[in-house]
Protein backbone atom coordinates (compact mmCIF):
# COMPACT_ATOMS: atom_id res chain seq x y z
CA UNK A 1 0.00 0.00 0.00
CA UNK A 2 2.86 2.55 0.78
CA UNK A 3 4.25 2.13 -2.52
CA UNK A 4 0.65 3.05 -3.76
CA UNK A 5 0.24 5.88 -2.00
CA UNK A 6 3.48 6.99 -3.53
CA UNK A 7 1.57 7.29 -6.82
CA UNK A 8 -1.03 9.64 -5.71
CA UNK A 9 1.25 11.59 -3.79
CA UNK A 10 3.71 12.55 -6.53
CA UNK A 11 0.22 14.87 -8.34
CA UNK A 12 0.48 17.40 -5.23
CA UNK A 13 3.65 17.36 -3.90
CA UNK A 14 4.88 21.09 -2.97
CA UNK A 15 1.10 21.95 -3.64
CA UNK A 16 1.80 22.17 -7.03
CA UNK A 17 -1.26 20.79 -9.36
CA UNK A 18 0.47 18.33 -11.70
CA UNK A 19 -0.90 16.00 -14.09
CA UNK A 20 -2.27 12.68 -12.70
CA UNK A 21 0.40 9.65 -12.97
CA UNK A 22 -2.75 7.43 -11.79
CA UNK A 23 -2.21 4.37 -14.11
CA UNK A 24 -5.44 2.96 -13.46
CA UNK A 25 -7.11 4.92 -15.72
CA UNK A 26 -4.64 4.40 -18.95
CA UNK A 27 -5.69 0.36 -18.75
CA UNK A 28 -2.71 -0.57 -16.43
CA UNK A 29 -2.90 -2.72 -12.56
CA UNK A 30 -1.33 -1.18 -10.46
CA UNK A 31 0.20 -4.60 -9.67
CA UNK A 32 1.63 -4.62 -12.75
CA UNK A 33 2.66 -1.61 -12.62
CA UNK A 34 4.40 -2.06 -9.40
CA UNK A 35 6.17 -4.71 -10.73
CA UNK A 36 7.68 -3.12 -13.36
CA UNK A 37 8.56 0.63 -12.15
CA UNK A 38 9.20 0.36 -8.42
CA UNK A 39 12.38 -1.63 -7.22
CA UNK A 40 11.96 -3.82 -4.51
CA UNK A 41 12.76 -3.92 -1.16
CA UNK A 42 11.23 -0.65 -0.82
CA UNK A 43 13.22 2.07 0.97
CA UNK A 44 12.13 3.62 3.75
CA UNK A 45 10.42 6.86 3.02
CA UNK A 46 9.51 10.28 4.01
CA UNK A 47 6.76 12.17 4.01
CA UNK A 48 5.44 14.76 1.38
CA UNK A 49 2.59 16.75 0.38
CA UNK A 50 0.54 19.80 1.54
CA UNK A 51 -1.40 19.93 4.91
CA UNK A 52 -3.57 16.30 5.39
CA UNK A 53 -1.56 14.79 2.60
CA UNK A 54 -0.90 11.17 3.43
CA UNK A 55 1.36 8.91 1.57
CA UNK A 56 5.10 8.20 2.15
CA UNK A 57 7.83 8.67 -1.09
CA UNK A 58 11.29 7.39 -1.30
CA UNK A 59 14.13 9.74 -0.74
CA UNK A 60 14.83 11.54 -4.04
CA UNK A 61 18.28 9.64 -4.60
CA UNK A 62 16.07 6.20 -5.05
CA UNK A 63 16.79 4.78 -8.48
CA UNK A 64 13.81 3.53 -11.01
CA UNK A 65 10.57 5.38 -10.29
CA UNK A 66 9.46 6.29 -13.36
CA UNK A 67 12.82 5.83 -14.72
CA UNK A 68 13.50 7.40 -18.50
CA UNK A 69 14.38 4.15 -19.45
CA UNK A 70 11.41 2.26 -18.61
CA UNK A 71 9.47 4.51 -19.96
CA UNK A 72 8.97 4.96 -24.01
CA UNK A 73 7.51 8.17 -25.74
CA UNK A 74 3.94 6.47 -26.09
CA UNK A 75 4.19 5.67 -22.16
CA UNK A 76 5.14 9.22 -21.37
CA UNK A 77 2.33 10.61 -23.49
CA UNK A 78 -0.29 8.30 -21.78
CA UNK A 79 1.12 9.55 -18.38
CA UNK A 80 0.88 13.38 -19.92
CA UNK A 81 4.63 13.65 -19.81
CA UNK A 82 6.69 14.43 -22.94
CA UNK A 83 10.36 14.02 -23.29
CA UNK A 84 12.01 17.21 -23.76
CA UNK A 85 12.47 18.08 -27.55
CA UNK A 86 15.75 19.52 -27.29
CA UNK A 87 17.29 16.39 -25.75
CA UNK A 88 15.46 13.71 -27.75
CA UNK A 89 13.89 10.43 -26.05
CA UNK A 90 16.65 9.57 -23.14
CA UNK A 91 16.77 14.03 -22.98
CA UNK A 92 14.71 15.50 -19.80
CA UNK A 93 11.08 14.16 -19.15
CA UNK A 94 8.39 17.05 -18.61
CA UNK A 95 4.66 16.27 -17.23
CA UNK A 96 2.53 18.20 -19.52
CA UNK A 97 2.86 21.68 -17.71
CA UNK A 98 6.57 21.60 -18.40
CA UNK A 99 8.05 20.79 -14.97
CA UNK A 100 10.89 18.43 -15.69
CA UNK A 101 11.36 15.10 -14.01
CA UNK A 102 14.49 13.52 -12.57
CA UNK A 103 15.45 10.25 -12.93
CA UNK A 104 13.02 9.50 -10.29
CA UNK A 105 9.71 10.39 -12.07
CA UNK A 106 9.68 13.20 -9.42
CA UNK A 107 9.60 17.32 -10.41
CA UNK A 108 12.12 19.44 -9.85
CA UNK A 109 10.64 21.98 -7.37
CA UNK A 110 13.20 24.94 -7.11
CA UNK A 111 13.28 28.16 -6.55
CA UNK A 112 14.54 31.29 -4.70
CA UNK A 113 12.99 33.06 -1.54
CA UNK A 114 13.40 35.50 0.63
CA UNK A 115 12.34 35.52 4.15
CA UNK A 116 12.67 38.74 6.00
CA UNK A 117 11.15 40.76 8.86
CA UNK A 118 10.97 44.85 9.81
CA UNK A 119 11.38 45.49 13.22
CA UNK A 120 10.22 49.22 12.72
CA UNK A 121 6.45 48.23 11.42
CA UNK A 122 7.06 44.31 13.14
CA UNK A 123 5.85 42.79 9.64
CA UNK A 124 7.42 39.66 8.34
CA UNK A 125 7.62 38.59 5.06
CA UNK A 126 8.16 35.64 2.41
CA UNK A 127 9.10 36.04 -1.36
CA UNK A 128 9.50 33.59 -4.00
CA UNK A 129 10.11 32.66 -7.81
CA UNK A 130 10.49 29.87 -9.32
CA UNK A 131 9.98 28.05 -13.17
CA UNK A 132 7.30 26.10 -12.03
CA UNK A 133 4.03 27.11 -11.99
CA UNK A 134 1.87 28.14 -8.61
CA UNK A 135 4.64 28.04 -6.34
CA UNK A 136 2.47 30.30 -3.69
CA UNK A 137 1.01 27.50 -2.59
CA UNK A 138 3.47 25.66 -1.30
CA UNK A 139 6.57 26.82 -0.28
CA UNK A 140 6.10 30.78 1.25
CA UNK A 141 5.00 30.55 5.15
CA UNK A 142 4.54 34.20 7.10
CA UNK A 143 2.66 34.33 10.86
CA UNK A 144 1.78 37.83 12.41
CA UNK A 145 4.50 38.48 15.68
CA UNK A 146 6.55 34.94 14.82
CA UNK A 147 8.39 35.15 11.76
CA UNK A 148 8.37 33.43 8.49
CA UNK A 149 9.31 30.24 6.82
CA UNK A 150 10.53 29.28 3.00
CA UNK A 151 10.37 25.48 2.07
CA UNK A 152 11.83 24.06 -1.16
CA UNK A 153 13.75 21.87 -3.21
CA UNK A 154 11.86 19.02 -2.58
CA UNK A 155 9.16 20.93 -0.79
CA UNK A 156 7.76 19.60 2.15
CA UNK A 157 5.01 22.00 2.52
CA UNK A 158 4.22 20.96 6.79
CA UNK A 159 7.52 22.66 7.15
CA UNK A 160 6.02 25.85 6.73
CA UNK A 161 3.52 25.82 9.42
CA UNK A 162 5.73 23.65 11.65
CA UNK A 163 8.65 25.76 11.60
CA UNK A 164 6.19 28.78 12.70
CA UNK A 165 4.67 26.67 15.58
CA UNK A 166 8.22 26.20 16.87
CA UNK A 167 9.15 30.30 16.63
CA UNK A 168 5.89 31.20 18.13
CA UNK A 169 7.15 28.68 21.06
CA UNK A 170 10.69 30.59 21.47
CA UNK A 171 12.46 28.23 19.30
CA UNK A 172 15.30 29.60 17.55
CA UNK A 173 15.92 29.01 13.66
CA UNK A 174 18.75 26.77 14.11
CA UNK A 175 17.11 24.71 16.25
CA UNK A 176 13.53 25.06 14.43
CA UNK A 177 15.55 23.86 11.32
CA UNK A 178 17.33 20.99 13.45
CA UNK A 179 14.16 19.79 14.57
CA UNK A 180 12.26 19.72 11.28
CA UNK A 181 14.86 17.79 9.71
CA UNK A 182 15.29 15.25 12.68
CA UNK A 183 13.93 12.80 11.48
CA UNK A 184 13.68 13.19 7.54
CA UNK A 185 15.36 10.65 5.61
CA UNK A 186 15.39 12.61 2.64
CA UNK A 187 16.84 16.16 4.59
CA UNK A 188 19.49 16.14 1.88
CA UNK A 189 17.04 16.64 -1.02
CA UNK A 190 15.81 19.98 1.19
CA UNK A 191 15.54 23.38 1.11
CA UNK A 192 14.30 25.36 3.92
CA UNK A 193 14.84 29.25 5.90
CA UNK A 194 13.50 30.33 8.49
CA UNK A 195 13.71 33.83 10.32
CA UNK A 196 12.12 35.34 13.37
CA UNK A 197 11.12 38.45 15.03
CA UNK A 198 14.26 38.76 16.48
CA UNK A 199 16.24 38.86 13.12
CA UNK A 200 17.36 35.63 14.01
CA UNK A 201 18.00 33.66 10.73
CA UNK A 202 19.27 30.37 9.20
CA UNK A 203 18.41 27.71 6.65
CA UNK A 204 19.65 24.42 5.33
CA UNK A 205 20.50 23.50 2.06
CA UNK A 206 21.06 19.63 1.37
CA UNK A 207 23.96 17.99 -0.40
CA UNK A 208 21.85 17.09 -3.19
CA UNK A 209 20.08 20.03 -4.00
CA UNK A 210 20.37 20.92 -7.15
CA UNK A 211 24.09 23.21 -8.65
CA UNK A 212 24.02 25.81 -7.57
CA UNK A 213 22.38 26.07 -4.43
CA UNK A 214 22.98 27.72 -1.21
CA UNK A 215 21.81 30.36 1.20
CA UNK A 216 22.89 34.07 2.70
CA UNK A 217 21.96 35.21 6.21
CA UNK A 218 22.35 39.33 6.92
CA UNK A 219 20.48 41.67 8.89
CA UNK A 220 16.75 40.45 9.28
CA UNK A 221 17.00 38.47 6.10
CA UNK A 222 17.48 35.34 4.64
CA UNK A 223 18.05 34.24 1.02
CA UNK A 224 17.93 31.04 -0.26
CA UNK A 225 18.60 29.16 -3.72
CA UNK A 226 18.71 25.67 -5.62
CA UNK A 227 18.88 25.34 -9.49
CA UNK A 228 20.28 29.19 -9.91
CA UNK A 229 22.68 30.11 -12.91
CA UNK A 230 25.19 30.84 -9.60
CA UNK A 231 25.41 32.26 -6.58
CA UNK A 232 25.55 35.99 -8.21
CA UNK A 233 21.31 35.19 -7.50
CA UNK A 234 21.58 35.59 -3.83
CA UNK A 235 23.91 38.02 -3.81
CA UNK A 236 21.93 40.09 -6.00
CA UNK A 237 19.05 39.38 -3.47
CA UNK A 238 20.89 40.11 -0.72
CA UNK A 239 22.66 43.50 -2.04
CA UNK A 240 19.24 45.12 -3.01
CA UNK A 241 17.25 43.99 0.45
CA UNK A 242 20.63 45.60 2.39
CA UNK A 243 20.46 48.55 0.01
CA UNK A 244 16.80 49.89 1.40
CA UNK A 245 17.82 49.18 5.11
CA UNK A 246 16.49 52.20 7.27
CA UNK A 247 14.62 54.79 4.10
CA UNK A 248 11.12 53.90 5.33
CA UNK A 249 10.62 51.84 2.45
CA UNK A 250 7.66 49.35 2.99
CA UNK A 251 8.53 45.70 3.56
CA UNK A 252 6.93 43.88 0.44
CA UNK A 253 8.52 46.50 -1.78
CA UNK A 254 12.25 45.96 -0.38
CA UNK A 255 11.24 42.39 -1.49
CA UNK A 256 10.20 42.58 -4.19
CA UNK A 257 12.85 44.71 -5.57
CA UNK A 258 15.17 42.17 -3.93
CA UNK A 259 13.48 39.27 -5.96
CA UNK A 260 13.57 41.82 -9.06
CA UNK A 261 17.27 41.99 -8.86
CA UNK A 262 17.73 37.94 -8.36
CA UNK A 263 15.74 37.58 -11.46
CA UNK A 264 17.99 39.82 -13.62
CA UNK A 265 21.00 38.34 -12.30
CA UNK A 266 19.45 35.06 -14.27
CA UNK A 267 17.41 33.45 -11.15
CA UNK A 268 16.44 30.00 -11.93
CA UNK A 269 18.12 28.27 -14.63
CA UNK A 270 15.44 25.92 -16.09
CA UNK A 271 14.94 28.54 -18.69
CA UNK A 272 11.85 27.74 -20.98
CA UNK A 273 9.94 26.18 -18.35
CA UNK A 274 6.38 27.90 -16.63
CA UNK A 275 7.44 30.94 -14.89
CA UNK A 276 5.43 31.66 -10.90
CA UNK A 277 6.11 34.38 -8.20
CA UNK A 278 4.41 34.89 -4.68
CA UNK A 279 4.69 37.46 -1.37
CA UNK A 280 3.05 37.16 1.84
CA UNK A 281 3.39 39.78 4.41
CA UNK A 282 2.10 39.34 8.06
CA UNK A 283 1.28 42.51 9.93
CA UNK A 284 0.59 42.39 13.95
CA UNK A 285 -1.07 45.62 13.74
CA UNK A 286 -3.53 44.97 10.51
CA UNK A 287 -5.89 42.29 11.00
CA UNK A 288 -6.53 41.76 7.28
CA UNK A 289 -9.74 40.56 5.21
CA UNK A 290 -9.76 37.32 7.11
CA UNK A 291 -8.68 37.82 10.46
CA UNK A 292 -5.59 36.20 9.66
CA UNK A 293 -3.20 38.91 9.74
CA UNK A 294 -2.03 38.41 6.75
CA UNK A 295 -1.76 42.09 5.13
CA UNK A 296 -0.69 41.48 1.78
CA UNK A 297 -0.55 38.53 -0.32
CA UNK A 298 0.26 38.32 -3.79
CA UNK A 299 0.45 35.15 -5.92
CA UNK A 300 1.62 35.22 -9.76
CA UNK A 301 0.47 31.67 -10.65
CA UNK A 302 2.30 31.87 -13.90
CA UNK A 303 3.82 34.29 -16.62
CA UNK A 304 6.46 34.68 -18.58
CA UNK A 305 7.80 37.52 -16.28
CA UNK A 306 6.43 36.60 -12.55
CA UNK A 307 8.48 39.15 -10.78
CA UNK A 308 7.95 42.03 -12.90
CA UNK A 309 4.32 40.85 -12.78
CA UNK A 310 4.36 40.82 -8.96
CA UNK A 311 5.50 44.20 -8.82
CA UNK A 312 2.95 45.39 -10.99
CA UNK A 313 0.28 44.05 -9.29
CA UNK A 314 2.02 45.40 -5.86
CA UNK A 315 2.43 48.84 -7.24
CA UNK A 316 -1.09 49.28 -9.17
CA UNK A 317 -3.00 47.35 -6.06
CA UNK A 318 -1.19 49.80 -3.84
CA UNK A 319 -1.24 53.27 -6.05
CA UNK A 320 2.22 53.64 -5.55
CA UNK A 321 4.40 55.99 -7.49
CA UNK A 322 5.19 54.23 -10.61
CA UNK A 323 2.13 52.07 -11.25
CA UNK A 324 1.25 54.61 -14.15
CA UNK A 325 2.43 57.61 -15.94
CA UNK A 326 0.58 60.62 -15.49
CA UNK A 327 0.33 64.34 -16.02
CA UNK A 328 -1.92 67.39 -15.89
CA UNK A 329 -4.69 65.86 -17.79
CA UNK A 330 -5.61 68.97 -20.69
CA UNK A 331 -6.54 68.91 -24.53
CA UNK A 332 -8.95 69.18 -27.09
CA UNK A 333 -11.06 66.44 -25.02
CA UNK A 334 -11.54 68.33 -22.30
CA UNK A 335 -12.60 70.98 -24.33
CA UNK A 336 -14.72 69.39 -25.76
CA UNK A 337 -16.50 67.72 -22.69
CA UNK A 338 -16.46 71.45 -21.05
CA UNK A 339 -18.05 72.74 -24.52
CA UNK A 340 -21.43 70.24 -23.60
CA UNK A 341 -21.35 70.40 -20.45
CA UNK A 342 -21.94 74.49 -20.54
CA UNK A 343 -24.46 73.80 -23.24
CA UNK A 344 -26.45 71.29 -20.59
CA UNK A 345 -26.02 74.14 -17.48
CA UNK A 346 -23.55 71.96 -15.66
CA UNK A 347 -20.50 74.04 -16.12
CA UNK A 348 -20.33 77.80 -15.51
CA UNK A 349 -24.38 77.90 -16.64
CA UNK A 350 -23.53 82.11 -16.29
CA UNK A 351 -21.02 81.68 -19.56
CA UNK A 352 -22.88 82.88 -22.37
CA UNK A 353 -21.14 81.47 -25.44
CA UNK A 354 -18.29 79.16 -24.75
CA UNK A 355 -15.52 80.72 -26.76
CA UNK A 356 -13.68 78.77 -29.32
CA UNK A 357 -9.74 78.46 -29.25
CA UNK A 358 -7.45 81.32 -30.71
CA UNK A 359 -7.31 81.31 -34.24
CA UNK A 360 -4.24 79.10 -35.52
CA UNK A 361 -1.15 80.82 -36.76
CA UNK A 362 0.57 79.40 -39.41
CA UNK A 363 -1.48 80.89 -42.00
CA UNK A 364 -0.52 82.09 -45.36
CA UNK A 365 -0.89 85.96 -43.97
CA UNK A 366 0.88 85.23 -41.38
CA UNK A 367 3.85 83.55 -42.89
CA UNK A 368 3.58 87.11 -45.69
CA UNK A 369 3.72 88.50 -42.69
CA UNK A 370 6.60 87.06 -41.41
CA UNK A 371 8.57 87.97 -44.29
CA UNK A 372 7.15 91.44 -44.97
CA UNK A 373 7.35 92.88 -41.28
CA UNK A 374 9.35 90.39 -38.76
CA UNK A 375 8.77 92.40 -35.76
CA UNK A 376 5.07 93.33 -36.23
CA UNK A 377 5.24 89.01 -36.78
CA UNK A 378 7.02 88.38 -33.52
CA UNK A 379 4.53 90.42 -31.59
CA UNK A 380 1.31 88.58 -32.68
CA UNK A 381 3.09 85.41 -32.43
CA UNK A 382 3.82 86.34 -28.65
CA UNK A 383 0.01 87.35 -28.44
CA UNK A 384 -1.33 84.15 -29.52
CA UNK A 385 0.94 82.52 -27.59
CA UNK A 386 0.06 84.05 -24.15
CA UNK A 387 -4.03 83.53 -25.50
CA UNK A 388 -3.56 80.14 -26.19
CA UNK A 389 -2.03 80.04 -22.81
CA UNK A 390 -5.05 81.59 -20.75
CA UNK A 391 -7.66 79.73 -22.83
CA UNK A 392 -5.71 76.18 -22.24
CA UNK A 393 -5.94 77.16 -18.81
CA UNK A 394 -9.45 77.87 -18.30
CA UNK A 395 -11.50 75.78 -20.81
CA UNK A 396 -8.68 73.16 -21.63
CA UNK A 397 -7.89 71.52 -17.92
CA UNK A 398 -9.50 68.99 -15.94
CA UNK A 399 -9.80 71.06 -13.00
CA UNK A 400 -11.85 70.86 -9.59
CA UNK A 401 -14.60 72.80 -10.90
CA UNK A 402 -15.52 70.68 -14.06
CA UNK A 403 -15.20 67.92 -11.65
CA UNK A 404 -18.30 68.68 -9.97
CA UNK A 405 -20.19 69.35 -12.65
CA UNK A 406 -19.43 65.52 -14.49
CA UNK A 407 -20.42 64.30 -10.99
CA UNK A 408 -23.69 66.39 -11.03
CA UNK A 409 -24.05 65.08 -14.01
CA UNK A 410 -23.68 61.67 -13.33
CA UNK A 411 -26.00 62.22 -10.42
CA UNK A 412 -28.68 63.40 -12.30
CA UNK A 413 -28.68 60.43 -14.65
CA UNK A 414 -28.41 57.67 -11.94
CA UNK A 415 -24.54 56.79 -13.39
CA UNK A 416 -23.29 57.21 -9.57
CA UNK A 417 -21.99 53.53 -8.11
CA UNK A 418 -20.02 53.07 -4.90
CA UNK A 419 -16.83 53.31 -5.91
CA UNK A 420 -16.40 55.18 -8.49
CA UNK A 421 -13.86 57.96 -8.53
CA UNK A 422 -14.98 61.75 -8.24
CA UNK A 423 -14.81 63.07 -11.53
CA UNK A 424 -15.10 59.76 -13.93
CA UNK A 425 -15.80 60.42 -17.76
CA UNK A 426 -16.09 56.73 -18.81
CA UNK A 427 -17.74 55.38 -21.87
CA UNK A 428 -21.42 55.26 -20.32
CA UNK A 429 -21.01 58.80 -19.51
CA UNK A 430 -20.07 60.31 -22.50
CA UNK A 431 -22.26 58.29 -24.10
CA UNK A 432 -25.40 59.69 -22.32
CA UNK A 433 -23.77 63.61 -22.54
CA UNK A 434 -23.46 63.35 -26.25
CA UNK A 435 -27.06 62.20 -26.62
CA UNK A 436 -27.78 64.95 -24.27
CA UNK A 437 -25.99 67.67 -26.29
CA UNK A 438 -27.19 66.49 -29.40
CA UNK A 439 -30.57 66.45 -28.31
CA UNK A 440 -30.11 69.94 -26.36
CA UNK A 441 -28.84 71.37 -29.94
CA UNK A 442 -31.25 70.03 -31.93
CA UNK A 443 -34.37 71.32 -29.95
CA UNK A 444 -32.46 75.13 -30.28
CA UNK A 445 -32.19 75.07 -33.78
CA UNK A 446 -35.79 74.38 -34.42
CA UNK A 447 -36.09 77.54 -32.35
Amino acid sequence: MARRRFIAVVITCAGLVLPSFTLAAHGERLAAFDERCIPKPPQRGCRVGGPGASGVAPPSNTPGILSRRALPAGRLARLGATPDVHHGLLGQQRAADGVVLNDEGLPQYSTFSLCAIDPATGQSGASVTTRVPFVGRAVPHVRAGVGAVCTQASTVVEYGPRGLDLLARGVEPQAVLAQLLADDQARESRQVGVIDMKGRAAAHTGKQNGNWAGSRQGRNYTVQANIMVGPEVVEAVAAQFESTEGVGMPLAERMILAMEAGHARGGDRRWGNLQSAAIKIADPNDPGRGGDYIALAIEVGEHPEPVAELKRIYYTTGRHLGYRSFSRVDGPDVIELKRMLHTLGYWRPALAVFPDAPPPTNTPKMQQLRKADPAQYDKMIEASRRASADYTRDYAQYDEETIAAVDKFRADRGQNYQGNPAGLVDARMIESLRAAYLEKKKGAGKR
